[in-house]
């Protein structure tokens, strides 16, 4: 089996780990549709794609979805804003690198 018929099946049963998700954005370009809005928001913004990420999750109305966009808006330097969206999910505010808020966030959401 080849890694991108690997790649497919891991997407298709939305069954991966961090390193997977991770070799999944590297190989693929376009963000697979069955992820949920949060990951889709954490797929773009590794993409580099901050503003369609923070268009995925602003309009989202679930908590995960509200831990990224703390995220997001973390990454952007607006700390109040993203210490609201970081009360809206019921998560602690992260003090540590962005890379490793990033991964703990998509580890726990996988």
């Amino acid at each position: 089996m080849t890694i991108s018929h690997y790649l497919l099946l891991i997407t298709y049963y939305s069954v991966m780990n961090l390193g997977e998700f991770k070799q999944l954005i590297e190989k693929q370009q376009k963000c697979p549709q069955n992820l949920s809005k949060a990951l889709q928001g954490l797929w773009y913004d590794k993409k580099g794609d901050w503003d369609k990420a923070h268009e995925i999750v602003q309009n989202a109305r679930d908590a995960d979805s509200a831990w990224v966009h703390a995220y997001l808006h973390r990454e952007e330097g607006d700390l109040s804003n993203a210490r609201y969206w970081y009360k809206r999910s019921g998560k602690p505010e992260f003090l540590g690198e962005l890379e490793s808020e990033w991964e703990q966030i998509a580890s726990a959401l996988l």
